[in-house]
């Protein structure tokens, strides 16, 4: 788990081909590896990804064929920057929410409009995860968890502050560019509990418990 709190920049060294797979190399700035170990998580553009080579200044990861469809790690460039993130301890300040690094799918910049010292974004996402995202909920895009500010249909609204864009990689976001997106998990969970309450208890988590308990219906 992660908390979507991007701790540093990384840089694509390369992509190597095993396998019909690839494995990642990523160049880290020195100090941020200490304490990670060979099989340890990185959050990684918002993908968990599994060290299997380290050094003082870089770490190597493999990633399967799914999660170069699913991701845009394997569209990235030479040299390009890349959110990093460690993963959560029981002594790790929970500043962002709980991420997974489990990338529910690609999104895509529409517009990028500067208000003030902030940028606000409009980003399209997928049209099966609109139903996940909701206005002052919680999104993970590109590793970075961040507040939804509006949402019409799959098109939801960013406001980020200079110090968001000066630690990530969201300076750099412009129009069109595709970017990583993990909804909030309480949501997924939520709606399965929901979706197979076929038979009503006591304890049930329903739309009908929901609403008794506050819960306005969308």
């Amino acid at each position: 788990m992660f908390t979507g709190i991007i701790q540093t920049l990384g840089k694509l060294r390369c992509l190597t081909p095993i396998g019909g797979d690839q494995r990642i190399h990523i160049e880290t700035q020195a100090g941020f590896l200490e304490g990670v170990h060979i099989g340890d998580s990185l959050a990684t553009q918002g993908v968990c990804l599994t060290v299997v080579e380290l050094g003082a200044t870089h770490f190597a990861a493999d990633v399967s064929g799914e999660t170069l469809q699913l991701t845009t790690l394997g569209k990235l460039a030479m040299g390009q920057n890349v959110n990093l993130e460690k993963a959560l301890t029981l002594s790790t300040p929970l500043g962002g929410h709980l991420v997974s690094g489990h990338v529910d799918g690609v999104g895509v910049i529409e517009s990028k409009q500067h208000d003030a010292r902030s940028i606000r974004f409009r980003v399209k996402a997928p049209d099966d995860l609109a139903r996940y995202i909701a206005a002052k909920g919680s999104i993970t895009v590109d590793g970075i968890s961040l507040t939804v500010n509006a949402v019409q249909g799959a098109v939801f609204e960013l406001n980020l502050v200079p110090h968001s864009l000066h630690m990530t990689t969201a300076s750099s976001w412009e129009a069109g560019m595709r970017l990583n997106l993990e909804v909030d998990v309480i949501a997924r969970y939520l709606e399965r509990l929901i979706g197979h309450s076929s038979v009503s208890k006591p304890d049930s988590i329903t739309e009908a418990m929901l609403v008794r308990c506050g819960f306005s219906p969308v």
